[in-house]
């Protein structure tokens, strides 16, 4: 009794009462009103993951990649972006991406070191006129989302430090 006791004086509820409005009172799901689920039982499994294991919430939540939404917009954006571009630029974006030097991309295209530079200089400001100025800032943030439940968490353990 005493253990259950201070569970519930852990949690900031109490054992007795009579409220009906808390979700998570003892009157309130003695009532059969509410009902404590899980949401990992609750929401049913759509997909897997890579190694082919059933994908549940708290998977989602744990994971530091963008969510698929944002990828998709991302990649709706950057489409269009490259369908607006010279078979050049194009090509000097995606050896860029790949990892290779100014120099050895010049000599992929027959052309100088310097015509690469100005290119890639005039590649960047065609970016952040298509896709904002704010665009560097966009990329890094972390979804909204993500920033509340961080938040959450920070408090969560604040409370726990002030309690000891």
């Amino acid at each position: 009794m005493a253990f259950y006791t201070i569970q519930k004086l852990k949690c900031g509820r109490r054992s007795t009462g009579s409220s009906v409005v808390d979700v998570y009172g003892s009157g309130t799901q003695i009532n059969g009103a509410t009902r404590l689920t899980s949401l990992d039982e609750a929401a049913p499994v759509t997909s897997v993951d890579d190694v082919g294991e059933p994908l549940l919430l708290h998977d989602v939540l744990s994971r530091t990649e963008d969510d698929p939404g944002t990828k998709a917009a991302r990649r709706l954006d950057w489409d269009s972006f490259m369908a607006s571009l010279s078979a050049r630029d194009k090509t000097i974006i995606e050896f860029t991406i790949e990892g290779r030097t100014s120099s050895s991309i010049a000599q992929k295209l027959k052309v100088c070191d310097s015509t690469i530079r100005n290119s890639k200089k005039n590649l960047a400001l065609k970016i952040l006129e298509f896709l904002g100025a704010d665009i560097l800032i966009e990329v890094c943030k972390s979804p909204r989302w993500k920033q509340d439940l961080q938040a959450t968490r920070e408090k969560m353990a604040c409370r726990e430090e002030r309690r000891h």
